[in-house]
């Protein structure tokens, strides 16, 4: 009788937590540029060079490990974070080099047809064109709840920035850096609510661990809601005067967050 593993019993093997690949370990959040072996095939070749993070490690029957991995910039990233086939991809672990640092998710949340409220998007959109330092994405979520919750439960970041529009009231443009608390009345699932407490404690819902997390917020000269008869897309006069300055401050935070321990990083 063969003392091959069946089917089943490989199935219920437990996968590796981690694999050490020149001197450093690497597991699901690690960040890898790939180095594919034989570059002959059209996804070696666009794939060389890229910058990717482990999304998991599988081993098969004879031992072998294989790291599934996210491209950084492949526009449907989060998909393939959430394990959806044709956005992840596999590599053994002599086809990786580990690359160290922090990673730091900036994500711009707000509807862009309600105003003001479209500022985080609207900042989102001028730090992607600029140089940011290394480990440091910035995604435009706008609405999409859900997607940011999984980003933040499942992507590997060691810290988050929200940039969203803050009423507190203060004056129109004002600029806030909040790190926002979650109370266990919180932790529901809230499908409707981009609000960065209720991202936090969606994610702590579906039973993730949310990093350590700050909002750049900007005070609204209005707040439109959802049942509103015309859309207003464009941003008020102060606020989008805000642009600028909120672009240095978010900066300033980023440098922190990738080369300091973030707690260091206060309230502003």
């Amino acid at each position: 009788m063969s003392d091959r593993p069946g089917y089943w019993e490989e199935l219920e093997r437990p996968r590796p937590d981690a694999v050490t690949v020149g001197g450093a370990e690497l597991r699901a959040g690690s960040r890898v540029r790939l180095r594919p072996r034989s570059r002959g095939d059209v996804f070696d070749a666009a794939l060389d060079g890229r910058i990717a993070v482990i999304e998991g490690l599988e081993q098969d029957i004879e031992g072998r490990v294989q790291l599934t991995v996210v491209v950084d910039d492949d526009p449907g990233r989060d998909l393939g974070m959430r394990g959806i086939p044709g956005h992840r991809f596999f590599f053994a672990p002599d086809e990786v080099e580990p690359i160290g640092g922090r990673r730091v998710l900036v994500a711009g949340i707000g509807n862009v047809f309600l105003g003001d409220d479209g500022w985080g998007v609207a900042l989102a959109d001028r730090l992607a064109r600029r140089e940011l330092p290394a480990g440091v994405e910035v995604v435009d979520y706008g609405i999409r709840g859900m997607d940011l919750v999984y980003a933040m439960a499942d992507g590997g970041y060691d810290a988050v920035v929200l940039l969203d529009a803050a009423p507190r009231g203060e004056a129109a443009g004002t600029l806030y850096v909040i790190e926002p608390e979650v109370d266990e009345a919180d932790v529901v699932i809230d499908t409707h609510g981009m609000d960065p407490v209720k991202v936090l404690a969606m994610v702590q819902g579906i039973g993730g661990s949310p990093p350590r997390t700050l909002v750049v917020g900007c005070e609204p000269a209005n707040r439109l809601g959802a049942d509103v008869e015309e859309f207003v897309v464009e941003l008020s006069e102060p606020v989008r005067a805000a642009l600028s300055e909120a672009e240095l401050l978010v900066e300033s935070l980023l440098d922190e967050l990738v080369t300091t321990d973030d707690t260091e990083v206060k309230e502003r």
